[in-house]
């Protein structure tokens, strides 16, 4: 009876770990081709994401919630933008900035950065503290060509650049 009782006990405490990560397809916006995957998970800190990813550009980069769930392509002043569905930085209360992921007057998108070690490898989680698994649902999860400073300043919005991988968080 006890050892039946710890397996459901193991079991049901499993399975709400498991009913409370979510896992998401990440694509490469250039080729079009699978990039690997982020697993979010909340924690009692904030919200986890573990980057499994291969082929990126060595280095740091900007990491972000996007406002809407599309990766696709949108011609913007006659220009194609990779990932432009996908809208600016997730910002509810409309602050209009860029800023640290613990700050609470910036984008609720803005993530810690993204380490790519050589090998084209990212695999460092990064925790968001003001970030719920509520708030990724229906939206896009982007890494950037390039770092990202959590500020507006010198360039907008940390200075990013290209939006290169994408995925849709279901």
């Amino acid at each position: 009876m006890k050892k039946t009782l710890l397996f459901i006990s193991i079991a049901l405490s499993t399975a709400s770990v498991f009913a409370e990560t979510l896992k998401v397809e990440m694509i490469d916006l250039g080729s079009g081709e699978k990039a690997g995957e982020v697993v979010i998970a909340s924690s009692e800190y904030g919200t986890v994401f573990t980057p499994i990813l291969q082929g990126l550009p060595t280095g740091v980069h900007g990491f972000h919630l996007h406002a809407n769930g599309s990766c696709d392509a949108i011609e913007k002043n006659g220009k194609t933008v990779l990932g432009g569905a996908a809208g600016g930085h997730y910002d509810p209360k409309q602050t209009g900035k860029h800023g640290h992921p613990w700050s609470d007057d910036n984008h609720l998108g803005d993530l810690p950065a993204l380490y790519v070690e050589e090998n084209g490898t990212a695999n460092q989680p990064v925790l968001a503290p003001r970030v719920k698994l509520s708030d990724v649902k229906g939206r896009a999860l982007m890494v950037h060509a390039g770092g990202d400073n959590h500020s507006d300043h010198p360039a907008k919005l940390g200075g990013g650049g290209a939006r290169i991988v994408c995925g849709v968080i279901k």
